[in-house]
């Protein structure tokens, strides 16, 4: 006699996420989310406003007369020439009315004309903005592949001659005096070994790509042109090194502690227990959530690396963002000056609104903060 068949029960199915439950949580996330966002960027733009304050004050309390510096000793003997330079500069009028002029000009996009070049700030800032963000991505990736590399090897051979090694190198790299490693390194791995040019973007008299991107790197791809992207890649290689030598050091230490805290988790070891293989544990378990903080210390790096190439670009020859604040500063050239100081305040303020937006996106409870 057989058993009777019995009917399994119908297994029931998942909630979908395209249900009115799962639409209304959709849109509160998106909600939170744009509330984060437009909380920080309205912060982004009253730190930006803020900048502009402290920088005009300071760069009408440096020693020395901007007139003077712009027309040359015997075009300052002559009060009618200084009277049509202060007024078509508005530098005689008072400070705060100059302030607010500079600041409706800069709501409009206009930062004013260099003293120096006799052109726009911002066609300026066009030409020389590039090349010194290019010097930086090439400089932060080199840091990034090597910090966090020797920081987790150091974090995996904890204690050990491989640790001690790696701390060694870190904490060199960010006690070492850029300018001094800078000129070291010229001299030693330019002149001497022959090893890297030390000078510009390319060989003198030759041409550059078309421009599209102003990345010139970029640009010789885009052109089809191996022996331009070579050149560039030969010249660029050098002034990047030397500017990565600090952040490369500060990415190993924060990547040393960061996969140290992670190796100490529960779900760390369970993984080991398990048997999963230790290439897997590492790239899976240990380094993706050991990157929040490091995310965070890279995007400050690479924001310093913008605003902090002026020793190295002027010791390389490299046409870019330090050597028109340098000699701009000398020149006492001040709508170059307050430009160069907002560029760099925008260029940190977008930095850290992509770091917000990254935690944000991988830790929900931020969105709230």
């Amino acid at each position: 006699m057989t058993a009777p068949a019995t009917t399994p029960p119908a297994a029931t199915p998942p909630a979908s996420p395209a249900g009115p439950a799962g639409r209304r949580e959709s849109a509160r996330r998106a909600s939170g989310l744009g509330g984060f966002l437009a909380r920080r960027a309205l912060a982004g733009a009253l730190l930006v406003v803020g900048i502009t304050v402290v920088a005009f004050l300071l760069t009408h309390v440096v020693p020395g007369d901007p007139a003077a510096a712009a027309l040359g000793q015997r075009a300052i003997e002559d009060p009618a020439t200084v009277a049509a330079f202060r007024a078509k500069y508005g530098l005689d009028q008072p400070l705060w009315q100059q302030y607010l002029t500079y600041l409706g000009n800069l709501l409009q996009g206009d930062l004013g004309t260099s003293q120096q070049t006799r052109r726009p700030v911002t066609t300026d800032l066009l030409e020389y903005l590039p090349p010194t963000i290019e010097l930086a991505l090439v400089a932060i990736v080199i840091s990034l592949v090597v910090g966090v590399l020797l920081g987790t090897v150091a974090a995996l051979k904890r204690d050990r001659w491989p640790d001690q090694l790696i701390r060694v190198v870190s904490l060199t790299g960010v006690s070492v005096p850029t300018f001094w490693l800078a000129l070291t390194a010229s001299l030693v791995f330019s002149v001497k070994l022959g090893w890297f040019s030390s000078t510009g973007q390319l060989d003198p008299g030759y041409p550059a790509s078309p421009r599209v991107t102003g990345l010139l790197l970029i640009d010789s791809l885009l052109d089809n042109d191996p022996f331009t992207f070579q050149m560039a890649l030969h010249h660029i290689l050098l002034p990047a090194l030397v500017l990565s030598a600090y952040t490369v050091g500060l990415i190993t230490r924060f990547t040393r502690a960061s996969v140290l805290e992670v190796l100490g988790n529960d779900y760390v070891r369970a993984a080991n227990a398990k048997g999963l293989p230790r290439r897997t544990v590492i790239v899976r378990h240990v380094l993706r959530p050991a990157m929040v903080p490091i995310i965070t210390v890279s995007g400050l790096a690479f924001g310093s690396l913008l605003s902090g190439t002026v020793l190295v670009e002027s010791i390389f020859s490299w046409p870019g963002l330090g050597q028109y604040a340098y000699k701009s500063s000398l020149a006492l050239d001040l709508p170059a000056v307050m430009g160069v100081s907002v560029t760099v305040a925008v260029v940190y303020v977008v930095i850290n609104l992509v770091i917000d937006v990254l935690y944000g996106v991988i830790d929900p409870r931020i969105r709230l903060s």
